[in-house]
């Protein structure tokens, strides 16, 4: 039973870190159309100064709003695991 239990808690994870890998690529694809869609007026063989500041800036904001996202999430995770675990030990 404790094998049967191990398993599903593995199978759990994997399939939370492709979930969260799935997710990253959709938000990396959406910060590239959205920061070019802003950005890029006239598209061509380089960037000029105005729209590589844009570029820089709407990817930092990207990133950071990313990094509150990952920790909210990896946050709430962590809670259903020890609740996940607490009900566990009490069947």
């Amino acid at each position: 039973m404790a094998d049967e239990n191990y398993d599903k808690g593995e199978v759990m994870t994997q399939v939370r870190q492709q979930i969260a890998l799935a997710n990253a690529q959709e938000m990396l694809s959406k910060m590239t159309e959205k920061c070019f869609r802003k950005c890029i007026s006239k598209p061509g063989k380089a960037l000029d100064g105005s729209e590589q500041r844009c570029i820089t800036q709407c990817m930092d904001r990207f990133l950071d709003t990313w990094n509150l996202v990952s920790r909210t999430y990896g946050n709430r995770l962590e809670r259903e695991q020890n609740a996940m675990q607490s009900e566990n030990l009490l069947n």
